[in-house]
């Protein structure tokens, strides 16, 4: 008997579809959009942040801070911020250091009267433009209007300690810290005054043969987690080289230190970044480094934009580019099938046999 071989229908791989190679290019926009609308800033996390330990501390630690202080703390921080971008006819500056000052200075600053927050806010603010080296200001300006404000003004203090030792908020501080300074590329500050200053206390009770619960009594000190990764890391007013950073913080740590436990007077940390503060111009002129700005935080710099352009990848209409727009991204989609077959017809395909006898 003859079998005859007829219908061979060739098997090839499934090639998406027009609907699916459209679905894939709007998900590729979305997700471009979205990462482009994710703030880039790290003052936008740090405003959002010192807010939530506001909030926190009025609500759960019963701050003795009103809500006239306040108003008055912001009202006062943005009129001077104001007054001297028209001053110096900066356009182009914004107003979210300022509140950030102003939040620094609700959270620490207490005081019997209205009128010592938002004067502590002017001097703040006006310090920032007017105490200036090197085109960098010189203190920072929550410390700076605090110690201003504790030193000059009557029936103030700082309260620092108000936080307490809990845990959990310790973790709190740690965690929404360690996201503000790794945004602003400035975290090892943080780090290496926090390990320095613990060091030493538990130097401190190994040789005077305390409990290591005073050791560990430090670790949930709010006040200190806040100082190290809300005020330290200011990355406008500490040094720009990396070496630099590591001596200032080891430094701070040090004067803090003997400050607290050798001089036995109060707010050692906001103490020693104020005495410290006149070294960065010395440090920054014996370890010269590029100058922190803003912009160049956020990634959207020149330098940034010219070594992504600068790559192969990055060139327009490159289906790899970080950078292609929508239209890209359906012309990609759009080279796809050929791309496929051509990928899959180099290869021998099967083949399926009806068979007749």
């Amino acid at each position: 008997m003859e079998h005859e071989v007829t219908n061979v229908v060739p098997l090839r791989p499934a090639i998406p579809g027009a609907a699916s190679l459209q679905w894939r290019a709007r998900a590729i926009a979305i997700a471009s959009w979205l990462r482009s609308e994710v703030p880039r800033d790290a003052r936008i996390y740090q405003i959002l942040f010192l807010g939530s330990l506001l909030s926190y501390g009025v609500l759960a630690r019963d701050f003795s801070l009103r809500g006239e202080q306040m108003l008055l703390t912001f009202a006062a921080g943005a009129a001077t911020q104001a007054f001297w971008l028209h001053w110096k006819g900066l356009r182009q500056r914004g107003y979210l250091s300022a509140i950030v000052t102003c939040f620094g200075l609700s959270i620490l600053l207490r005081a019997d009267s209205l009128w010592v927050h938002p004067l502590a806010a002017a001097l703040a603010i006006s310090a920032k433009f007017v105490i200036r080296v090197n085109g960098k200001h010189l203190f920072n300006p929550a410390n700076f209007g605090l110690l201003m404000a504790v030193a000059l003004l009557p029936g103030t203090w700082a309260s620092p300690g108000q936080w307490g030792n809990a845990l959990a908020a310790a973790v709190w501080f740690v965690a929404l810290g360690a996201i503000v300074t790794q945004r602003a590329r400035r975290a090892d500050i943080a780090w290496i005054f926090l390990g320095t200053w613990l060091s030493m206390v538990a130097l401190r009770v190994a040789w005077l043969g305390q409990s290591w619960s005073v050791w560990l009594h430090q670790l949930g000190n709010g006040g200190l987690l806040l100082f190290a990764f809300f005020m330290i890391s200011d990355p406008m007013t500490i040094p720009n080289h990396a070496r630099g950073r590591l001596l200032y913080a080891v430094l701070v740590a040090i004067v803090a230190f003997c400050w607290q436990y050798v001089l036995f007077k109060p707010n050692a940390l906001v103490w020693a970044l104020f005495l410290a503060s006149p070294l960065v111009p010395l440090i920054d002129r014996l370890l010269p480094a590029p100058r922190f700005q803003w912009r160049a935080a956020s990634g959207d710099s020149r330098d940034n934009h010219a070594r992504l352009d600068s790559s192969p990848s990055a060139r327009p209409g490159s289906c790899s580019s970080r950078s292609r727009t929508t239209s890209d991204d359906s012309a990609c989609a759009a080279r796809l099938p050929s791309s496929a077959i051509s990928t899959t017809v180099s290869a021998p395909l099967p083949s399926r046999s009806i068979v007749k006898s």
